[in-house]
């Protein structure tokens, strides 16, 4: 009898342990509109206060910096920063965009206390060279939109800017024409690089069925020719000299549609009638930031030259061989005329590798050494792809 009733007080006891520990999960999680209206206040002051804490921090790092200058444009600095809070923010909620726009806003404000850079891009405003620049140099830059790509190398050649943002390559276009011949009329170097991805939307103020015109730049045309051929085979394509410049037609103008970013479709109050119409789902565009600094060594760096090799049969085989001795890995080679009467070609070679490495040290010197003209032209760190 005592067994079997102990058994009875161990099966009853044991009875509302489930449903009660239920019961208290589910009062634990409800919690009222004053609790966490309350708790989001103390988040709010305890944000507020930390992001002005590293922002103090960030000025003090500057100015006790032994070049103080050098640590005001530190492209290394900041995509190690880049890398480290994308690993921190794996779990989200928010994504590694906006928290990088977080930090970005941050660096830009501190040192803008110290002194406002002023950087030249090609606009106007949310052009894709614009967002580049933002991303490199945040909103706390003084940013100079100017129209077209040599206006931008002549702002910086003049000291009217520190800094330049042009657009270099593209994975579905490939070269910028007009960015690399600015590079052999004038002394500036590449001192940093911004990829993005890029996607383009269609933008307009009407119904997809009413758009008979489409105005973007010869790129962003180019890069949609595909889709805009099966989906919109009515409307007249209308080149301009940016997407920006193609959102504010699209504004004002009766059945006028743009191929422009996401961005252009806030600043200019336009519909996104439809989103990501690039032909290439990968399609990245390389920025190239121009200036006079001298980057530093980081171990993931690339560098280019500009050369002029003999006009003769054999030569170009001949430099490229160099390349191959040295176990320097090219990334990307342009050749354009020369100009006048003078036969021949520039080429315009990238490859990884700091110019201050021993390898590559041999590899200019031996390229002197064969070629008719070699110039530096910067050696920069890598930049991931930014989204």
């Amino acid at each position: 009898m005592a067994k079997k009733k102990a058994v009875n007080k161990r099966t009853s006891a044991s009875k509302p342990k489930t449903p009660a520990k239920k019961k208290v999960a589910r009062q634990s999680s409800k919690r009222s509109p004053a609790s966490l209206q309350s708790e989001l206040k103390k988040l709010d002051r305890e944000i507020v206060k930390l992001v002005n804490k590293r922002c103090s921090m960030t000025i003090k790092q500057i100015k006790g910096d032994p070049d103080p200058r050098k640590a005001m444009f530190d492209p290394k600095s900041d995509e190690e920063l880049r890398e480290t809070i994308e690993k921190l923010n794996s779990s989200g909620p928010m994504t590694n965009n906006a928290i990088r726009g977080v930090f970005r806003q941050i660096l830009s404000s501190a040192r803008r206390k110290i002194h406002p850079q002023r950087v030249a891009y090609l606009g106007p405003a949310y052009s894709y060279t614009h967002l580049a620049a933002l991303e490199r140099f945040g909103e706390g830059a003084d940013m100079v939109p100017v129209n077209t790509i040599g206006a931008v190398f002549e702002e910086v050649n003049r000291g009217n800017t520190e800094f330049g943002v042009v657009p270099i390559e593209n994975s579905t276009d490939g070269r910028v024409v007009d960015t690399l011949d600015m590079f052999t009329r004038l002394p500036l170097r590449i001192c940093g690089e911004v990829l993005i991805a890029v996607h383009h939307n269609l933008l307009a103020r009407c119904e997809r069925s009413e758009i008979t015109e489409i105005y973007s730049k010869p790129q962003a045309l180019s890069q949609c020719r595909e889709w805009l051929s099966r989906n919109m085979p009515q409307a007249h394509l209308h080149e301009v000299t940016s997407t920006s410049t193609a959102a504010q037609l699209a504004a004002t103008k009766p059945g006028a549609a743009a191929v422009a970013s996401h961005q252009a479709s806030v600043e200019y109050d336009l519909q996104i009638i439809v989103e990501g119409i690039e032909d290439n789902a990968n399609n990245v565009t390389r920025f190239a930031v121009i200036g006079e600094e001298v980057c530093d060594p980081t171990g993931k760096d690339r560098t280019a030259i500009l050369v002029q090799i003999a006009h003769k049969a054999g030569s170009l085989a001949d430099t490229l061989q160099i390349f191959k001795k040295n176990k320097v890995n090219l990334t990307w080679i342009e050749s354009f005329p020369l100009r006048g009467e003078e036969p021949g070609y520039l080429f315009f070679i990238d490859f990884e590798g700091h110019i201050q490495e021993p390898h590559i040290k041999r590899t200019i010197s031996e390229l002197e050494k064969r070629v008719v003209r070699l110039e530096a032209m910067g050696s920069y760190p890598r930049s991931g792809i930014l989204e």
